[in-house]
C-alpha cells in the first residue's frame, strides 16, 4: 500500500507542477517624469567640470553594496571659501557643523530582495557608472533616466555573458 500512495503523491505533484504557468516576462520600467526634490540643490555638472570623479564623492565602502554619499565636512573643504554665502551652502555648513548627514533622496534604487553590489559592478567588472546612472556629469538636476528593473539588469547580464539565474541576484550571496 505504501508504494501506491507514494506513486499517487508523485503523480499529483508532477501534475501540479506541469499545470503551473511560467512566470510572466519582466516588463519595461516606467521612469519618473521629474527629479525628486532634494534638501539642497546640487549640480553634478558643475562639480564634474572641476574634475571630481564619481568615486570621489560616492565611495564604495566594504562590503561594497552601496556607493555612499560624501561627508559634509569634505564638501566644506571647498565650500568654506567657495559660494560660502549662498543659502544652500549655509544649509550644507549647518549639516556639517552638527555632524548630520544631508538627507539626500535616492534617485536610483533596487528592491531589498535583490542582491546588488556596486563593488562587483564598478570595481570588479569595470562597468562605468554611466551604464546604469546615465550621463550624470551633464546634469544640473538628477532624475532617474535609466531603468534599474529586472529586465534591464537581465539584458545587461546577457550582453556580458553573466548569469541570469534567479539565485544569482535573488539570494544573499
Amino acid at each position: 500500500m505504501a508504494p501506491k500512495s507514494s506513486l499517487l503523491i508523485s503523480l499529483i505533484v508532477t501534475a501540479l507542477l506541469w499545470s503551473q504557468k511560467a512566470p510572466p516576462p519582466p516588463v519595461e520600467e516606467v521612469l519618473p517624469k521629474q527629479a525628486p526634490a532634494q534638501p539642497i540643490p546640487f549640480s553634478h555638472k558643475q562639480h564634474t567640470a572641476q574634475g571630481i570623479q564619481c568615486a570621489g564623492c560616492h565611495p564604495i565602502r566594504d562590503p561594497g553594496f552601496q556607493a555612499g554619499y560624501p561627508k559634509e565636512s569634505a564638501c566644506m573643504g571647498c565650500h568654506a571659501s567657495i559660494k560660502k554665502d549662498s543659502p544652500a551652502i549655509r544649509k550644507l555648513a549647518d549639516f556639517a557643523k552638527s555632524k548630520q548627514p544631508v538627507p539626500w533622496v535616492k534617485v536610483y534604487k533596487v528592491p531589498d530582495y535583490v542582491w546588488f553590489s556596486h563593488a562587483a559592478h564598478a570595481q570588479d567588472a569595470k562597468i562605468a557608472c554611466t551604464e546604469c546612472h546615465g550621463p550624470v556629469a551633464d546634469r544640473d538636476v538628477l532624475a532617474k533616466e535609466r531603468p534599474t528593473n529586472m529586465l534591464s539588469c537581465m539584458q545587461c547580464h546577457a550582453k556580458r555573458n553573466v548569469s541570469n539565474g534567479c539565485d544569482f541576484c535573488h539570494n544573499t550571496q
